[in-house]
């Protein structure tokens, strides 16, 4: 039996003939050569819309009255009467403070009094005695004078004796510790039969709860933008219109809760560079309590129209943003756009497009260059993911 050997460069030059066979049948007629067919895209116009736009800021929960509740008076603490953490109501008794001392001072008091008021009425009547007789000529004039005085001196001590009096009755009355607010109370940080004096204990704290204020600070940029729109007449200061705000707490979708500017601080912070501005906002059912994280949401421009799109259809290329438009003839062709805030599910768009326009908002990446051609299928903007319909090239999900 005999074998052949082929050499190598016999072997390169069989497999060369028989691939320059294959490309000559596939260019051939029935080879399936050509240019591929457009790839299919959805399609959607620019959005013309007449929108506000809001400025987003992180903020805390803030009581808009809080009060530590301090005793007046020194004295040992008799009893307790709130449940701690419930609901109390401006008046309400809270706290008692053994009150035996100051009753029995209220009532020496209140005896020193009458003993004044007697003595005021018997001077009155030595003195009503003394202008008979000087009438008649029969008391000096000297007399008359040192009745009047004793009157006098009689009625300044009634005034000294019911001014200390008042003192030990209000003393009395503040051995009953009220509530001064409406709001919610905090824990008794005293319990009864400790001593309690004004300036070193704190009974209790409580905070008011309906309505409440949200605290947030922004920065100088967004402070100048603000200013500026306030002289131009776009958009109302907060400090002398009541802006609107959104607010929405960290487990929140979006922003439930609505409010408005109530205050903004006088003064930029030097060494935070923000200022501090504040919300109010009902809460009759008590959700919101103080220290709450919060999202922020600001009216941050008056109404204008603006250019809407999709971010689906938008693209980026290193520093740059692009989209692609498709024209008349359904030519995709690259556009760099300058874009800004999402405002209602979409994009504005500053710079790059025009109203009227279709752009590619789903099927992008089928398109490998700009200047391909595309089949498109037009859909909503708001539905860039919307299915073709019958006999449209279905676009990349």
């Amino acid at each position: 039996m005999l074998r052949f050997t082929h050499s190598p460069a016999r072997r390169w030059r069989h497999g060369a003939a028989i691939a320059l066979t294959l490309t000559i049948v596939a260019c051939g007629p029935g080879g399936g050569g050509g240019a591929p067919p457009p790839a299919g895209v959805n399609t959607a116009e620019v959005v013309v819309k007449q929108i506000v736009e809001w400025d987003d800021f992180t903020g805390r929960i803030q009581a808009v009255n809080t009060v530590a509740l301090q005793p007046r008076i020194t004295g040992y603490l008799d009893d307790v009467h709130f449940t701690e953490g419930e609901i109390v109501s401006k008046g309400e008794l809270l706290f008692t403070i053994d009150d035996r001392e100051y009753r029995a001072t209220a009532t020496s008091q209140r005896a020193d009094v009458e003993r004044a008021k007697t003595r005021v009425e018997l001077a009155q009547q030595d003195l009503q005695r003394s202008e008979k007789l000087a009438a008649a000529k029969a008391v000096s004039v000297e007399e008359l004078e040192q009745r009047r005085g004793e009157l006098q001196q009689a009625q300044a001590d009634l005034r000294s004796s019911q001014a200390r009096l008042d003192s030990a009755e209000l003393n009395l009355s503040f051995t009953r510790v009220t509530a001064p607010i409406d709001g919610r109370v905090g824990e008794a940080l005293i319990k009864p039969g400790n001593l309690v004096t004004p300036a070193s204990s704190v009974l209790t704290s409580i905070v008011s709860i309906d309505p409440i204020h949200v605290v947030f600070e922004g920065d100088e940029r967004i402070y100048l933008k603000y200013q500026a729109q306030a002289r131009s007449g776009e958009r109302p200061s907060s400090r002398e219109a009541r802006n609107p705000v959104q607010v929405g707490l960290a487990s929140d979708q979006g922003f439930p809760f609505q409010g408005e500017m109530d205050f903004v601080d006088n003064q930029i912070d030097p060494a935070t560079g923000t200022i501090q501005g504040r919300a109010l906002i009902q809460n009759p059912d008590g959700y919101l309590i103080p220290g709450l994280f919060a999202r922020v949401r600001l009216l941050g421009s008056g109404e204008h129209s603006a250019l809407l799109i999709h971010e689906a259809a938008i693209m980026t290329d290193q520093d740059r943003k692009y989209v692609y438009v498709v024209d008349s003839q359904n030519i995709a062709t690259r556009r760099d756009v300058v874009v800004g805030r999402n405002v209602e599910g979409l994009r504005i768009v500053t710079e790059g497009l025009e109203a009227g326009e279709r752009i590619v908002v789903n099927g992008v990446r089928k398109i490998f260059f700009s200047g391909a051609s595309v089949a498109p299928n037009l859909v909503p903007m708001t539905e860039p993911q919307q299915a073709a319909s019958a006999g449209a090239a279905a676009p990349e999900a």
